[in-house]
């Protein structure tokens, strides 16, 4: 008798990183489960196109309630949660000295504790649930970070934070589960271009293509592998990293 197919579940997966990580997931194989502030088309195409293998609802990661109905729906619908992608988050750019409570805690809400109580969700369905073959490992979980996280960038202190601390999270957590049969790793983006280059003058993009060795900006494309990686029996004794996708190293 056949596996049923991993079932992974993507915070963010109706835009952006989020969105590219359940398509290229979709493709390999896997039910995805997905949750968003909003939907979006381009997530109704996919699930039109993969009829029966995604689920979607919209609430708000900050929502603590939410995402632990949101994990028992997903295993309702597909039986198991083989990995968890924690993947949203919100970016509010600006210096420290003039930054509101508000943005503050938005980004401490989300990024952080949202992450934190979806990974804490799924690791408990690992834990409950039998192996999806008796070799298999119980359960993988990837967070995604940033490379600010490590390098510093003016005006993403906050942000940056919220980063830092998921990557400590990840790796004290990969040491407390990993005797259990779960890895735990966290992916780093570099700018992308998509994502926060989005707020930067045409000098700043400029300066940061020169000094990485790649000559370009990053593209959710180039975060997915890492992520399909990740999530993969070839990623089976890697636990505890920070796979730092960057394009060399900008500065």
């Amino acid at each position: 008798m056949m596996s049923p197919s991993p079932t992974t579940i993507i915070s963010g997966g109706s835009r952006g990183l989020g969105l590219a990580v359940a398509s290229r997931l979709l493709e390999r194989g896997d039910r995805i489960a997905t949750f968003s502030r909003s939907g979006s088309a381009a997530l109704d195409g996919l699930a039109s196109r993969h009829p029966g293998r995604v689920h979607h609802e919209q609430f708000d990661t900050a929502d603590s309630a939410a995402i632990r109905r949101f994990v028992a729906n997903a295993v309702d619908r597909f039986g198991r949660v083989d990995h968890c992608v924690a993947n949203a988050a919100v970016a509010a750019e600006g210096i420290l000295a003039t930054m509101s409570d508000a943005d503050i805690d938005a980004m401490l809400t989300v990024n952080l504790r949202g992450a934190i109580v979806l990974v804490r969700e799924c690791v408990r369905q690992f834990l409950a649930q039998p192996k999806a073959r008796p070799d298999a490992e119980a359960g993988a979980v990837v967070v995604v970070s940033s490379v600010v996280a490590a390098r510093g960038s003016p005006g993403l202190a906050v942000y940056a934070a919220t980063k830092a601390g998921l990557e400590g999270f990840a790796r004290c957590l990969a040491r407390e589960v990993g005797p259990r049969g779960i890895r735990v790793n966290a992916v780093a983006p570099g700018f992308l271009a998509t994502e926060l280059s989005a707020t930067l003058s045409s000098a700043d993009r400029e300066r940061i293509v020169r000094r990485t060795p790649l000559g370009r900006l990053g593209d959710t494309a180039d975060i997915v592998g890492a992520i399909d990686f990740l999530t993969s029996p070839g990623a089976a004794f890697v636990t505890g990293q920070t796979l730092t996708v960057d394009g060399g190293g900008a500065a």
